[in-house]
């Protein structure tokens, strides 16, 4: 069955298609066929405006009409569409989301920050993992941060704050936020746990990316560290020609850093897993899930 999951986050929109299967053992196999990314920045209208602009409901909708056509040439089966942070918070979104339905007839869903970090762990990564170590899951995105926590093969918490990497850059976080998180975090930590971070979102694939580190390596804290030292100390051109970062990617990752240091060193995590997952791919899974208990 070819499914299709379309992701609409503060910084950017994904098209995932993927072809899912069930083998004997049960086992769901999902194979991706394509993904595309086109970076809308809603965040950077909602954060500041706290609506989204004429001009950028206009990019939504030929980001939706060729993600239509794209589903169309895959001979999509199912597809769900969900958008995150940024869509909370516009005081228009309603009158967004009807229109691009009229002009594309893509459903949008806005979910909840709590409804976002479910989804991160639908992809199950961590239950192939060993079941002697504890982890947390950080998924960093444009308007808010997931943070979960997997404990003895089992989701035992998940929460979402609202800091992320636009956030960050238009000055919108506030130290109770901080606080916040690092409350959570601390609440599910003790001195005895080793805590294994697994990250997601695309600031920190870069990161690996531009680290060399053979797939499935973690990455040390340490490491994140002196990126961040690195990077927060040449200009916005320089991590274009430099480190041959997008436009959209070089003025977000240093505050995703930020995130993800922070996280990791009050969850006491010493190291983190990157294994390419996001939420698309937990929609994925999930949309596959709805579909099989019908």
């Amino acid at each position: 069955m070819i499914l299709g999951a379309i992701d609409i986050g503060s910084n950017a929109a994904r098209l995932l298609i993927a072809s899912v299967s069930q083998n004997k053992g049960s086992e769901v196999l999902v194979n991706e066929l394509n993904l595309l990314r086109v970076p809308l920045r809603l965040g950077f209208d909602v954060f500041e405006k706290n609506e989204i602009s004429r001009e950028k409901i206009e990019m939504m909708k030929e980001t939706m009409l060729s993600f239509q056509h794209m589903m169309k040439a895959y001979k999509v089966n199912h597809y769900k569409a969900f958008a995150t942070s940024a869509m909370r918070d516009a005081a228009n979104s309603y009158e967004v989301i009807n229109y691009i339905k009229d002009v594309s007839n893509i459903h949008v869903h806005v979910i909840s920050g709590e409804q976002e970090a479910n989804l991160i762990f639908e992809t199950h990564f961590a239950e192939n993992l060993p079941r002697n170590n504890n982890y947390m899951y950080i998924d960093v995105g444009g308007g808010s941060t997931e943070i979960s926590f997997f404990k003895q093969g089992k989701l035992v918490g998940g929460r979402s704050f609202n800091i992320g990497t636009i956030r960050l850059l238009k000055n919108r976080v506030a130290e109770s936020d901080w606080s916040a998180m690092k409350s959570f975090i601390s609440s599910f930590v003790s001195r005895k746990e080793n805590i294994i971070s697994i990250g997601s979102g695309g600031n920190i694939n870069k990161v690996f990316s531009l680290s060399k580190r053979k797939e499935g390596k973690p990455l040390p804290l340490e490491l994140l560290k002196d990126y961040y030292k690195e990077l927060e100390c040449v200009s916005f051109e320089d991590r274009i020609n430099k480190y041959k970062l997008k436009p959209d990617r070089a003025d977000v990752i240093v505050p995703a850093l930020s995130v993800y240091i922070n996280a990791m060193r009050w969850g006491g995590s010493e190291e983190i897993l990157v294994p390419k997952i996001g939420m698309a791919d937990g929609l994925i899974r999930h949309l596959w899930k709805e579909i099989s208990s019908k």
